[in-house]
Order: C-alpha cells, then sequence, then structure tokens
C-alpha cells in the first residue's frame, strides 16, 4: 500500500551546504533500495519534506528522522494513503525556499514567506506541487 507522509521541522542548528548535502546524500544513496520517493524543502531553519512509498518503510523512515538530532519540533502535518505518487521520479528532490518568488508564498501563507507550522497541510502540498510543475525541483535522480 502506498502512503505519502508530509512533515515539517526545525534545524538544531544552521543549516549549511554540508548538512543539506549529507541529508540529500543520504536520502538519494538509501531511498531508492526502500522504494522511498519524495521532496525536501529548506527555508531558513525550516524542513518540510515529503515521502512516498510503502507504508511500513515510509513509517520507519519517518520515525529515524523524528528521533534525528538534527531536527527539533517535528510535526506529522498528514500521513494518508494514495493510488499514486507525485515525486515518483524523484529519490529526494530538493527545493531551497529563499529562491522562491515571494509572491507564490504569499499565495499560500497570510505572508510572503514559509511556515507550513502556520497553515494546512493542504496549503503546503498545493505549494509543493505548484513549485513542481514550475521546475523549481532540483537534484533529479533516475
Amino acid at each position: 500500500m502506498l502512503v505519502r507522509c508530509l512533515y515539517a521541522s526545525r534545524s538544531a542548528g544552521p543549516i549549511g551546504a554540508e548538512t543539506l548535502d549529507a541529508i540529500l546524500a543520504q536520502s538519494q544513496a538509501h531511498n531508492p533500495a526502500r522504494g522511498i520517493t519524495g521532496l525536501l524543502c529548506v527555508g531558513g531553519d525550516v524542513f518540510v519534506q515529503v515521502l512516498e512509498g510503502d507504508r511500513d518503510a515510509v513509517s520507519d523512515l519517518y520515525g529515524a528522522i523524528a528521533n534525528d538530532p538534527r531536527h527539533t519540533c517535528v510535526r506529522l502535518l498528514s500521513f494518508e494513503e494514495i493510488d499514486e505518487r507525485r515525486f515518483a521520479q524523484w529519490t529526494m528532490g530538493t527545493i531551497h525556499l529563499e529562491n522562491v518568488n515571494p509572491t507564490l508564498l504569499l499565495k499560500y501563507s497570510p505572508w510572503p514567506r514559509f511556515d507550513p507550522f502556520a497553515v494546512s497541510a493542504g496549503a503546503t502540498m498545493r505549494l509543493l506541487e505548484e513549485l513542481l510543475a514550475s521546475g523549481a525541483i532540483q537534484r533529479r535522480t533516475g
């Protein structure tokens, strides 16, 4: 059974290029064998991630992420059964939200900055889908 998990967290420390590269390298190395696809968004000290795949594999990975000391304030925004993946072509794509037009962020939020803790999971997912459609995702694999 396929599921999609959407969560947000805050970084326990500065999100430098080395930290982000390590997270992405780990995802891209391990996710294909687990059948997990998804997207990681970074903005300021906030992470938002979508994980898609088998229920047990996604649940196990989310549990590991929730216990990862690089994250604080880990919040599950949604966990749902799905018929098909939206991010099937990404072992883990990435978006740097600092590079996104603030007008687009304002479309889904009361202010022109990204705060998934203050908007609905649906609004967050619609923003990610619009970013996917716009070609804003980097590090395509496959």
